[in-house]
């Protein structure tokens, strides 16, 4: 179940049980000891609420379970995500009320995962609504102009299961935003058969080297910057507005790195 809606269970629960103390409360005798439920449903609603309130609209904690995004986010992460760079959005139903800012590409966003909305995933934003995406041969178009790629240098880590890989480093430019990437060469541009059957495939083309997209309005095209090793829109498609979590931007802890604390995200 998600943590947004338990939190919001609760704190209806304990709210509904303090009003109800309030309204029939004055039946018990004087000097009468509250029952235990009251007296905790007292004391856990304004907590409850305040925790609800800060990790629905300002700020939400998560953690990096991947490698899908190294070298930006490495496994282990703590990470921070603004939740109103987007606009202000109704807990749960994720409905924009206050419309801010939008998605830029280069923006690192958590996401409610499309295939399962119980899921929050996390990838850079490449393409936003009305763009054609294509990644072609492990470079990548953006409306029909390559964004430039720099080498920089080779990259190796050590997979979940202590598989040792090695991969190429390069710098990226999405338009005028730059992050760092990595691509393994020894793996192909895409696995036609891991491709799903998501809603707005007609939107898409593919081929052994080749996958292009038109993104939709309301939509947008995310990709993990280790790029060989994240399944993301090219496979299972776009990410709908009212998905949107948050855009992260600081890693506060990692127990295995601590080097990487107050790093921010880029």
């Amino acid at each position: 179940m998600d943590f947004a809606l338990i939190m919001f269970v609760l704190l209806l629960a304990t709210g509904g049980i303090w009003v109800l103390d309030i309204a029939f409360g004055k039946k018990r005798g004087a000097g009468e000891a509250e029952p235990w439920w009251v007296e905790y449903a007292k004391s856990f609603f304004p907590v409850i609420l305040v925790v609800f309130c800060i990790r629905s609209f300002l700020i939400e904690p998560f953690k990096i379970p991947s490698g899908s995004m190294i070298p930006t986010l490495q496994v282990g992460d703590f990470i921070l995500v603004n939740k109103f760079t987007y606009g202000v959005r109704l807990p749960i139903i994720g409905k924009t009320i206050v419309p801010l800012n939008t998605p830029q590409r280069g923006d690192v966003m958590v996401f409610h995962y499309p295939e399962d909305p119980t899921l929050d995933y996390i990838k850079r934003v490449v393409g936003v609504p009305g763009d054609t995406v294509e990644y072609h041969n492990k470079r990548l178009w953006i409306n029909g102009v390559e964004q430039a790629q720099q080498p920089d240098g080779d990259y190796n880590y050590v997979e979940t299961g202590l598989s040792f890989v090695h991969t190429e480093k390069r710098v990226e430019a999405l338009g005028e935003r730059k992050h760092a990437l990595l691509v393994n060469p020894e793996k192909p541009t895409l696995y036609l058969d891991s491709v799903a059957q998501f809603q707005g495939r007609e939107n898409c083309s593919y081929d052994d080297e080749l996958v292009r997209c038109k993104v939709p309005e309301g939509h947008y095209f995310m990709m993990g910057d280790n790029r060989d090793n994240s399944r993301d829109s090219r496979y299972w498609g776009f990410v709908p507005d009212d998905h949107i979590v948050g855009k992260a931007f600081f890693i506060w802890m990692n127990f295995s790195d601590l080097k990487r604390i107050g790093l921010s995200i880029n």
